[in-house]
């Protein structure tokens, strides 16, 4: 499990580390929280709002509410709540599931420390527990879509170093072999930091799930050779009409599957769906360090004095992905009207 809460913090699998070292950190306040969301020590989208939501009950902890009043405890609230929610921009989950912490514990401030605490944790707990829900939602939902597609290709991690449970796209992969209904799985080695050659062929590995790594130049011939089915993919988040952010190079797979008429799909859960954002033109999509495309760890190769540009998403249009699994239901094409009506639902329960 990527993150768990364990004597009053949160521990992460550092996922910079693997495969070669399986290492557990603990985020004790805001500082190594926001550090290990930005250096991707964890990483996925709900991973990160799971980390968030604990990384600020751990923050209040090493703030020290106990002589804190309402107005001050509402104002740290804020202040740790900001600072974490801003770490990284793009993925929806992240300021979503810090803000719900926000929100109970500012409810909580008139009761004192030990009560906005308590309300801090039981919202991140609840949290943590609906994904896992969620993934197990995503499974089965996403095994019905999928049916009778017996090579998948995948792209970065989505699995259970991602998320709160087995995972999103890589939930669906999960269910299909538990099935006996999947032959091979080919995973992409996606960028930022190799997360699908390093992660997601960890996972596959330790799964027993039969898979090959193809670099992500790879796609397309690969496809045109008959080796994918299907193609199945997470998301940051997707925008009010289906235009979906994920990790750099799901655009291209999108283009790729349409030209050889193989079916894309999405799976996330609901949390990652921003109905405020109206289409995939108004999702900030974060840049990082051009370093990390010159080389990994300490080995480089590119020449000194070269220039990167490092963009750590693209937005696939939603005329390009077949359907879109969450934790309610499939979702089709158009995805406006489905999505404003589970939203809507969402609002009236």
């Amino acid at each position: 499990m990527s993150v768990t809460w364990d004597g009053g913090a949160p521990v992460i699998v550092d996922q910079r580390l693997l495969p070669g070292e399986v290492v557990h950190r603990r985020l004790t306040d805001a500082a190594e929280t926001i550090e290990a969301i930005r250096t991707l020590a964890v990483r996925g989208a709900p991973a990160i709002g799971i980390a968030g939501a604990y990384g600020l009950v751990a923050a209040l902890d090493a703030a020290g509410l106990a002589s804190s009043s309402g107005d001050t405890l509402r104002a740290l609230v804020g202040d740790l709540a900001d600072r974490i929610a801003a770490a990284r921009p793009t993925a929806v989950n992240l300021a979503h599931d810090v803000g719900r912490v926000r929100e109970a514990a500012l409810a909580a401030a008139d009761r004192g420390p030990a009560a906005v605490r308590e309300a801090a944790l039981t919202e991140a707990l609840a949290i943590h527990a609906a994904d896992r829900a969620s993934c197990a939602a995503i499974a089965h939902h996403g095994r019905m879509a999928l049916a009778g597609r017996r090579r998948i290709l995948t792209h970065c991690n989505t699995g259970r170093l991602a998320t709160g449970g087995d995972g999103t796209a890589l939930a669906v992969v999960y269910a299909l072999h538990a099935a006996g209904e999947l032959d091979e799985v080919l995973a992409c080695e996606a960028r930022p930091l190799l997360q699908g050659g390093r992660l997601t062929a960890w996972e596959l590995v330790m799964a027993g799930v039969p898979s090959r790594v193809i670099v992500d130049g790879a796609a397309g011939a690969a496809m045109a050779a008959g080796l994918v089915e299907a193609v199945i993919v997470g998301a940051d988040r997707i925008a009010a009409n289906g235009d979906t952010a994920n990790k750099i190079g799901t655009y291209a797979l999108a283009v790729l599957a349409r030209h050889h008429g193989i079916p894309f799909w999405v799976a996330a859960p609901w949390s990652t769906v921003d109905p405020a954002t109206p289409d995939g033109a108004a999702i900030v999509v974060e840049e990082r360090d051009p370093a990390e495309v010159f080389g990994y760890r300490d080995v480089r190769w590119s020449p000194a004095g070269a220039g990167a540009w490092n963009p750590a998403f693209d937005v696939t249009p939603a005329e390009l992905i077949t359907g879109i699994v969450t934790d309610r239901g499939t979702l089709v094409a158009p995805y406006g009207p489905g999505i404003a009506r589970h939203a809507r639902g969402a609002e009236d329960a």
